[in-house]
């Protein structure tokens, strides 16, 4: 299926690609097999201008619009779904940085967008993943400090970074809206960090849980205004949707493309398995639905640069993106056979890795009970 990109969009396709291609995609199993963080690639990343693609000019990113966030996520996530989702970290950081900090946040900026600054963020907690409201972990406060306890987990990036945003309950009166963010330095006094978690797939993220036993954190280290962290992270959900939907497309992308080049040229009974309508009605959903999720997030996003609330179309994006992506990865190792069971190809690590993003920035069921209020809600208001 054909889509109209203007000229910018095009040159992020090309020059994100070219890069994918030529970095990624050849240390890809490796990075998956050692675990280890690509410290090489997330800078080659950074030194590409890719960290600020989504930021204005005015703050030292490139100005371009989401539609181009979501091809360079896209690009790298088919080469690689882990370095697919180290991108997306930066990105998000610079934009709340950029959107909710002060002056002093915003000086990070320049160091986050060159790969100097590393960050991780401390959302999740170990009885409580898509329920934020419920998060344990507080904040109170102590003259010009705050002082921050609690345990976080699944940080990405946690065990390398240099800076941790850690959201904490700073009026446990006011449930969900009386959640407060403070960026964290890595050697703050009280916080620990735990061992590297060993993961189904999505490997090299350097994931790991966060103690945090009374840390003292400056005022001025809070991220936005006090008991507005929730808002705050229910509005950087809706883009980290659009990220997570990319990120699956890609990999569902290269699903694709290995299963067509592998059908066409593995014979069996005589002829390629292509010739089979088995499998060719495999192949056939799996363009279809990479078709319709593109258009799904493609249509988030331009709606995300108008100004418009995205809360219904980034669910839907993601929902149905990442669910396809899961579906066609498994449909991909059908295709391939004993052999797509093998780690000699490479949709074993699609496989693996694209179940992540079922779970990442809210599970798929969060996002079906979100739709459904808004589809409600519309309805209310038509009636």
């Amino acid at each position: 299926m054909e889509f109209f990109y203007d000229d910018v969009q095009r040159q992020v396709i090309d020059m994100t690609r070219r890069f994918a291609e030529a970095v990624v995609r050849p240390a890809a199993a490796a990075i998956d097999e050692a675990d280890e963080f690509p410290r090489e690639i997330y800078r080659g990343m950074a030194d590409l201008g890719l960290f600020g693609i989504n930021l204005p000019e005015a703050a030292g990113g490139s100005g371009f619009d989401t539609v181009c966030f979501s091809l360079a996520m896209e690009e790298l996530a088919k080469a690689s779904g882990a370095v697919g989702n180290c991108f997306a970290i930066p990105v998000e950081m610079a934009k709340l940085l950029h959107e909710q900090g002060d002056e002093h946040h915003r000086r990070m900026i320049p160091d986050v967008l060159a790969g100097r600054l590393l960050t991780s963020t401390a959302v999740s907690e170990p009885d409580g993943g898509s329920d934020v409201a419920a998060m344990k972990t507080h904040a109170r406060r102590d003259g010009g400090d705050y002082v921050l306890s609690g345990t976080k987990a699944w940080l990405s990036l946690g065990l390398v970074a240099d800076y941790i945003l850690v959201f904490a309950k700073t009026d446990p009166t006011l449930g969900g809206k009386g959640v407060s963010a403070f960026m964290v330095p890595r050697d703050a006094r009280g916080l620990s960090f735990g061992r590297k978690e060993r993961l189904l797939g999505m490997r090299g993220l350097a994931t790991c849980q966060l103690g945090i036993d009374e840390v003292r954190v400056p005022v001025r280290d809070r991220l936005g205004a006090e008991n507005d962290a929730f808002r705050m992270a229910m509005v950087n959900f809706d883009y980290g949707r659009i990220a997570m939907a990319s990120m699956a497309l890609g990999m569902a992308q290269a699903a694709f493309e290995d299963s067509l080049g592998y059908a066409q040229q593995r014979v069996q009974f005589g002829r390629p398995i292509f010739e089979h309508q088995a499998v060719q009605f495999m192949v056939a959903d799996m363009a279809k639905d990479i078709a319709a999720s593109r258009l799904l997030i493609h249509n988030a996003a331009r709606l995300l640069d108008a100004g418009r609330s995205i809360a219904k179309e980034a669910a839907i994006a993601k929902l149905f993106t990442t669910d396809m992506a899961m579906l066609h990865a498994t449909n991909a190792i059908q295709i391939h056979g004993g052999n797509g069971y093998s780690r000699e190809y490479r949709v074993e690590r699609i496989f693996r890795d694209v179940k992540l993003a079922q779970i990442y920035e809210g599970t798929n069921q969060i996002q079906r009970m979100i739709i459904a209020r808004r589809v409600a809600r519309e309805a209310e208001a038509r009636a």
